[in-house]
């Protein structure tokens, strides 16, 4: 730990000490998402389970809500319900991360958890940082408890790297097959075409470059925050691409997150299915997986995006805070494609229910948190469901679409989505206090946004021929500081 390490530490806790109680305050503080304990969020780093706790890391800048210098704070929980902040592990306190702490992932084994992580650098100069100037060094931190970590390692610079290869390359995902160590990395080339790097290890320090994943036609210019796994067998290359043109229903953000199926093997021949995106929302982005003991594969996303604005916003900014993090989700594939649903053990903050039996139009009283299952759906006619008189879900049968649109400015600036579906078979939505996140079909379909009602009591309006609408109460996950 040197100086640079320490003196960082205690100037962050002090800031947290003066703007923690009024972030706690907040009405739009939430209550079923990881937030930063004050300034900004984004990326969800380092997800692992390790000797019987969930780690989540997060990239965090408490000097400015609207970023800055970024860090990585912790969380850790027994039960993805129950959470304890545990500070900021990792800092930018050398040479090789002097401009931030950037994305990565946490491997496990034999009992100890080895930390990937991009360290970024910009030199001093005339430089665009993008062809040059920029240094995106792959940095490893090894620990036994998540209570100390060894001193850095950089094992990877930008000559490692290929030629071909823009100053934008980060955000290393490892994981083991065999007896070999894999890790992948999302790229930008000196084209300004999107690819993703594969290397291989066998002690986890030393990586040779073995691949390129890219798809057949150019599809954006970056593709950050890679991310390869299986689900039931299928193999999945997760990514957030930069720089896509938006299409009919698809592509609205001003950045993407979503996947492809990889056929053929990743480390030499493969080809790529179609890209699909993983959330229809507003905010979402830079998600990453892990699996847990249960043999779940579980993602958590940033509940953000960066340079959205002056398209949308968040009024938190003023209240010293800004951005979360999704409701772990479970992932399945089937029907051709990743389905999504919250994972278990947020039922646990369940507290009392009411059953409604719909037929026609009408209006329901909900709780401060809710969350609101509707099944049984007859859809001859279509489905609405307005939250507060702000917000409209609506599923139209002759045009197959359902849209999630803001009816005022409780989405500070968000206006509309769309998602193609042909039946909608359920809807379940969570109502955080500035958060919905909301799953069709079973999680066919994910939309996720931020929202800023005046209060905080929920109403609901259910439109439909036939329906039956379960409205639960829900209780807040804990906050601890450790």
């Amino acid at each position: 730990m040197n100086a640079t390490h320490k003196d960082l530490k205690k100037v962050i806790k002090i800031i947290e000490q003066l703007d923690g109680p009024r972030v706690k305050k907040d009405k739009w503080r939430l209550g079923l998402h990881l937030m930063p304990p004050v300034g900004w969020l984004n990326d969800p780093n380092g997800l692992c389970y390790f000797k019987g706790k969930y780690h989540v890391f997060f990239q965090y800048s408490p000097f400015d809500p609207k970023g800055g210098i970024k860090v990585w704070g912790h969380y850790t929980s027994p039960n993805l319900v129950d959470w304890t902040y545990k500070g900021t592990p990792l800092l930018a306190d050398q040479a090789e991360d002097c401009h931030g702490v950037y994305s990565g992932s946490t491997f496990v084994e034999d009992d100890k958890a080895y930390i990937y992580y991009t360290g970024n650098v910009k030199r001093l100069g005339d430089f665009d940082y993008d062809y040059i100037g920029r240094e995106a060094n792959t940095i490893l931190v090894e620990t036994q408890d998540m209570k100390y970590f060894e001193p850095k390692q950089c094992i990877m610079t930008n000559k490692d790297y290929t030629e071909k290869i823009s100053c934008h390359v980060r955000d290393p995902k490892v994981w083991k097959e065999g007896d070999t160590y894999y890790m992948v990395q999302g790229a930008r080339t000196k084209e300004d075409r999107g690819q993703v790097l594969v290397f291989e290890s066998k002690d986890k320090k030393k990586w040779k470059l073995i691949n390129e994943i890219t798809s057949e036609e150019r599809f954006g210019y970056m593709w950050e925050c890679p991310d390869l796994f299986k689900v039931d067998g299928i193999t999945i290359l997760s990514i957030s691409p930069q720089g896509i043109e938006r299409q009919e229903f698809e592509f609205w953000n001003v950045y993407q997150s979503g996947y492809y199926v990889i056929d053929g093997d990743f480390r030499s021949t493969y080809s790529l299915n179609n890209f699909c995106e993983l959330d229809r929302g507003f905010d979402f982005y830079a998600s990453q997986t892990f699996q847990d003991e249960k043999g779940r594969r579980i993602l958590i996303g940033w509940m953000g995006l960066p340079d959205c604005e002056p398209e949308y916003h968040n009024p938190t900014v003023e209240k010293g805070w800004q951005h979360c993090l999704t409701i772990p989700r479970e992932l399945h594939f089937k029907e051709g494609k990743l389905y999504q649903n919250p994972v278990k053990e947020i039922e646990s903050l369940r507290k009392q229910c009411i059953i409604n039996n719909i037929k026609g139009e009408e209006a329901l009283s909900a709780y401060s948190l809710s969350e609101v299952i509707v099944t049984d759906i007859n859809s001859e006619g279509g489905l609405s469901l307005i939250i507060n008189e702000d917000v409209s879900l609506t599923f139209d049968t002759a045009d197959e679409t359902f849209t999630l649109e803001f009816l005022n400015a409780t989405g500070a600036g968000r206006t509309k989505r769309i998602v193609r579906l042909k039946k909608l078979r359920s809807l379940r939505v969570f109502c955080d206090y500035s958060a919905l996140e909301i799953f069709i079909n079973d999680g066919q379909e994910v939309f996720a946004t931020r929202y800023y009602p005046k209060q905080r009591k929920n109403s609901i309006k259910v439109t439909c021929c036939k329906a039956t609408v379960a409205v639960w109460e829900l209780g807040e996950m804990k906050y601890d500081e450790a």
